[in-house]
Order: structure tokens, then C-alpha cells, then sequence
């Protein structure tokens, strides 16, 4: 899979999770894949795209990290939470 749609997918990706936090199961579910070569949740998180935290009663969460923000505006800043 080239570069660019690997881009693409993370884009889609930070779209996707939005303004608010999303369960940890549910982006998994969502977005987990076994296939090497489409890493879109592993390069997300390794470009610093994605954070997590635990919440009391509510588990993992996942956002988009200001970083993730400024990508996606830069990018598709239509789609930008």
C-alpha cells in the first residue's frame, strides 16, 4: 500500500475519532486490522497522532492528540475537529 494511502487512511482515521473521546474497544473495533501493510492505528499513534487515558468508570479513551489536530488541518481542514 503506498505512502499516500496509508496518509489517507490516518486522516480518515483522525476524522473519524472526532472533537470527542472514543472508547478504546470501539476504535479497535472500528480500526484495528492484522494486515502489515495497512498500519494506520500503529503509525498514527507513532507520529504522536493519538492519545489515551483511563477514566473512572469509563476505561480507555482515545482522542486525537494536538498534534493529530494540526495534521488534520493542514491537511483536510474541512474534516478538523
Amino acid at each position: 500500500m503506498s505512502d499516500e494511502a496509508i496518509e489517507n487512511l490516518i486522516l480518515d482515521l483522525l476524522a473519524w475519532l472526532g472533537p470527542e473521546p472514543r472508547s478504546y474497544p470501539e476504535v479497535m473495533d472500528a480500526w484495528r486490522t492484522s494486515c502489515p501493510k495497512l498500519p494506520v492505528w500503529e503509525e498514527a499513534n507513532e507520529r504522536g497522532f493519538i492519545e489515551q487515558c483511563q477514566q473512572p468508570g469509563r476505561g480507555t479513551l482515545v482522542f486525537v492528540a494536538a498534534l493529530g489536530v494540526a495534521h488534520l488541518r493542514a491537511r483536510r481542514p474541512w474534516r478538523a475537529p
